[in-house]
């Protein structure tokens, strides 16, 4: 058992099938509704318990929590979001030694991050 671990996340939308449509577009996410109601579970990958994450001081007073998804290729993904109405909210970044970051709103205005490795980030 993983305690203490953040293991699960929602993303509250509007037009829920619209919004899925544009993570499995962007991200080959796959989703599975719980019974009738309106939920649907995300697998976004192999079925590994919890993540890491930060705090961090607001540089904006309506910041809101972010999630940033691993991605092989930023720009490629930066293009796929852009294609699957999505919008860049942040400009791809670098993290000196460590990667790039960027951030974006999908089709229903949530703010998500992408981050790819790259140890030669400057």
């Amino acid at each position: 058992m993983h305690e203490n671990r953040v293991s699960h996340f929602e993303i509250p939308c509007d037009e829920p099938q619209k919004t899925m449509r544009f993570f499995e577009e962007v991200f080959k996410w796959e989703f599975q509704q719980m019974g009738d109601q309106e939920y649907w579970f995300a697998k976004t990958g192999e079925n590994q318990p919890g993540i890491n994450g930060a705090i961090m001081k607001k540089r904006d007073p309506q910041q809101p929590i972010a999630n940033s998804i691993s991605v092989a290729d930023i720009d490629q993904t930066i293009q796929q979001i852009e294609n699957s109405q999505g919008s860049i909210v942040v400009p791809k970044m670098p993290i000196p030694s460590m990667g790039w970051l960027a951030f974006f709103k999908d089709p229903d205005g949530n703010i998500h991050g992408i981050w790819q490795d790259d140890a030669e980030a400057k």
